[in-house]
């Protein structure tokens, strides 16, 4: 069965993507940037040319088949950075703007990067790198700088030689031919639950994701995407960024997440790829605005009075609902986490299409994602068209770990046999992720293969579906499920939980002042929550604290870090 819903530009590479779209949006808007209180905008002819010009000097500057990494905030020049070095250069690598100087050093050195475009601020760190002589290190590239100072070449500078090369005659850049078989981008993963490891993917991986995302997925030219989540992650770059190219659409950022509701607004932002949190953060807002205005018991009827009613109907039901975001929302889709099945069904309700998607930094990303045709509550839909997926080492719930197969799996862990022959077998990709798939094909994520807890009498415990029930608890920001050894003994494991506060929500909620009112009461909500779910799931310990969990920059929680500072404390 073809589960494509509709047609899509076939591309054999990026290079190519950005020709043939260049031909049919050249005049549209690519980027609405917003600079001093004023807005300034691209068109996507005025961005090919750029990427063209930049790509011409960097080959100019002796980085033909070089390694050069990219690391910022989410930027114009940043998108144009990346694809002025995968599309004639050289092997983009894309670095996390939240690394420590240590971390930055490491992969610089892993990566065997040449040279890096980087915001000014990363600048003083990565220059004392450099002279660290780590590594290959010889450029540094600042998207700030109007002139190359000290040493440091501008971004701009470089675009204005790069345009009088091409005006020249040098079309090394232009004519550069792309083998979309060989690694052309190098992506550290985020480590959640070991040590970054270097994906290579070609240029095959990113485009067939493309194409797949866009035969599932009702994006067209006319839509506007709100860039977020960080760029250098393969959900944003190839979702957000890459998708939008692809479709001709018009990319926004983000003024931070304190700022997402009003961006909505401001830019009548059609589409945006965010994770779990944000979406839940969004549905509180929206909340405790319709209480403030007396609306929101009103708004719960009618909710339950329109259920049966079309996605499309029931939004012109909330239109007033619609409108606190912008009133332009076709599509959201939350991506990196496991999205709690109320939020997902409220924000449905409510006729926002939220959708849930899956996919990993090693599939380009997406393996699969809810549609408008196939879409089921609770579910990462079904996986895209060119991606097969099936489970193995199946228990007799009907729960196995997630394998699979396409076009998007990347080509290795660079230079780690080891690790990639461990997820590697047969053509088949081995995610790590235990699932179930029903009769109708859709996927239900369960939780890490890695994160379950084995009890001693050998039932399995999910900590993803314990920490969603303990979220709901008001004033709980996050939590952290994880097993201990009673006395002593590592057979005999019981479940406890490290749980996040909000304490001016907590105190409110629940009329209390005192540390020890504050845990009395959350442990009550426990105990509430113990008795719906089976003995063995029981939560027996709590920890409570006001201190973040210890996260990945896409708010993914990094259990071995965190388990390895209950352990220390």
């Amino acid at each position: 069965m073809d589960k494509r819903l509709y047609d899509c530009l076939k591309i054999t590479d990026l290079k190519d993507m950005l020709n043939k779209t260049e031909k049919l949006y050249e005049n549209k808007i690519a980027y609405k940037i917003k600079k001093d209180g004023k807005y300034i905008t691209y068109t996507h002819k005025q961005i090919r040319d750029m990427i063209n010009a930049l790509g011409t000097s960097l080959i100019n500057m002796g980085l033909k088949d070089k390694r050069i990494a990219v690391i910022g905030e989410n930027r114009y020049e940043w998108e144009i950075a990346y694809l002025s070095v995968v599309c004639g250069t050289g092997l983009a690598v894309p670095l996390d703007k939240s690394l420590t100087e240590t971390e930055l050093k490491s992969l610089i050195k892993k990566s065997e990067v040449e040279a890096i475009f980087c915001s000014e601020k990363y600048v003083e760190t990565l220059e004392k790198i450099k002279r660290s002589e780590i590594g290959k290190l010889k450029h540094l590239i600042s998207m700030d700088l109007k002139e190359n100072t000290n040493g440091v070449y501008s971004f701009k500078e470089l675009i204005d030689e790069g345009r009088n090369l091409v005006e020249e005659g040098d079309s090394r850049f232009i004519k550069a031919k792309i083998n979309p078989n060989e690694m052309s981008i190098m992506l550290f993963t985020s480590g959640t639950t070991s040590a970054p490891k270097a994906v290579a993917l070609s240029h095959k991986n990113i485009c067939s994701n493309l194409m797949d995302i866009g035969s599932v997925l009702d994006v067209n030219s006319n839509d506007v995407l709100l860039s977020v989540l960080p760029i250098h992650h393969v959900f944003e770059c190839t979702v957000g960024f890459l998708f939008a190219l692809y479709k001709g659409a018009m990319t926004v950022f983000s003024d931070g997440l304190r700022h997402i509701t009003e961006n909505l607004n401001e830019y009548k932002v059609t589409v945006m790829a965010n994770v779990p949190a944000v979406y839940e953060r969004i549905l509180k807002m929206l909340k405790k605005n319709l209480r403030k205005q007396g609306k929101l018991e009103e708004i719960l009827k009618k909710e339950e009075e329109y259920k049966d009613l079309p996605i499309e109907e029931r939004k012109e039901k909330f239109k007033d609902v619609q409108e606190m975001l912008g009133g332009k929302i076709k599509l959201f889709i939350s991506g990196a986490a496991a999205l709690e099945k109320n939020v997902e069904r409220e924000y449905r309700l409510l006729g926002f299409n939220l959708v849930q998607g899956y996919g990993l930094t090693e599939t380009s990303p997406v393996v699969a994602v809810g549609t408008n045709k196939y879409h089921k509550v609770g579910t990462i839909g079904k996986t895209v068209p060119s991606v097969e997926a099936k489970l193995v080492d199946v228990n007799k719930e009907g729960i196995g770990e997630l394998i699979v197969k396409g076009p998007s799996i990347m080509m290795e862990y660079h230079s780690n046999k080891e690790a990639t022959e461990e997820v590697l077998k047969d053509g088949w990709f081995y995610t790590g992720d235990l699932a179930k798939i029903d009769d109708e094909g859709y996927i239900y994520i369960c939780g890490r293969k890695k994160s379950v807890i084995v009890l001693k009498n050998g039932k399995n415990i999910f900590p993803e579906e314990i920490e969603n029930l303990v979220n709901r608890i008001e004033g709980v920001k996050e939590s952290f499920i994880f097993g201990k050894q009673r006395n002593n003994d590592k057979d005999d494991i019981k479940i406890n939980v490290k749980v996040v506060y909000d304490k001016e929500i907590v105190k409110d909620a629940y009329k209390v002042e005192t540390s020890e009112q504050i845990y009395n009461e959350i442990r009550k909500k426990i105990r509430e929550i113990n008795k719906v779910m089976p003995q063995y799931k029981a939560i027996r310990g709590m920890i409570l604290t006001e201190e973040p969990l210890i996260k990945t920059t896409t708010n993914k929680i990094k259990r071995q870090e965190n388990l390895d500072a209950i352990n220390k404390s």
